[in-house]
């Protein structure tokens, strides 16, 4: 009987230790999972960041085109000459 009681007893340390384990692993996965989450919000307020700084930088190119720079004055124009192509769809669509 009191190998039965042994036994049972060891079961029962084993089955203590992986509840714990399982506790750590759970808490684990909470701290990993918020982890992600921060990482996550960061990427995007990185990209947005990102985003307005091209954004910033084309329109510092073109301002410098438009102040006679040599360097992209034919992109420049191209962008311009899509602004008013813009513009008269837009005109098209109000006057029908």
């Amino acid at each position: 009987m009191s190998n039965i009681e042994d036994i049972v007893n060891a079961l029962e340390t084993k089955i203590g230790k992986i509840l714990n384990s399982l506790d750590d692993l759970k808490q684990t996965n909470l701290k990993l999972t918020q982890d992600l989450e921060q990482c996550k919000n960061t990427i995007l307020s990185q990209k947005t960041e990102l985003s307005n700084w091209q954004e910033k930088y084309e329109t510092l190119k073109m301002a410098n085109t438009i102040l006679g720079s040599d360097n992209d004055k034919r992109e420049t124009k191209l962008k311009i000459n899509a602004l008013i192509r813009d513009i008269d769809h837009c005109i098209g669509q109000l006057s029908e």
